[in-house]
């Protein structure tokens, strides 16, 4: 686990790697204004005439659309849960932090990562000069 960000970032410059946390950082901040808009015109469209409620502000929205996320989203995980009786456990299991399944992975990289590597490769080289030639063959 030692060097999991290495590899992660490891033909990238610094220059790179911080244009990446600038750029995520603008799209982060796109992403909830666009959402606080969006939420404050689909309300002020909507609940008035429906339901007769008084319009939101564009900070009414952006607070709804976070008291919604606290409320509904959970840890972030997607699909159905069959029981929300251990909910809090299982997003502590499944957390995107919990670095300790990564325990071994700088020890398997190096004794047969690369190996394993080039046999997908040669594995996918195969299996398409496969499907091209049935494919010629038709």
């Amino acid at each position: 686990m030692t060097n999991f960000f290495t590899h992660k970032f490891r033909k990238k410059s610094p220059i790179e790697i911080v244009g990446m946390i600038i750029f995520g950082a603008i799209a982060i901040t796109g992403l909830v204004i666009l959402f606080g808009f969006v939420i404050m015109w689909l309300w002020n469209w909507l609940m008035p005439e429906i339901f007769g409620l008084t319009t939101l502000t564009y900070w009414q929205a952006v607070g709804l659309f976070i008291l919604l996320k606290i409320l509904v989203g959970g840890c972030g995980s997607s699909g159905s849960k069959k029981s929300s009786k251990h909910s809090s456990d299982k997003c502590k299991k499944e957390s995107k932090t919990d670095f300790s399944k990564w325990k071994y992975y700088d020890k398997f990289w190096k004794e047969e990562g690369d190996d394993y590597y080039k046999q997908y490769v040669e594995r996918q080289s195969n299996e398409n000069q496969d499907s091209s030639s049935k494919s010629d063959l038709e």
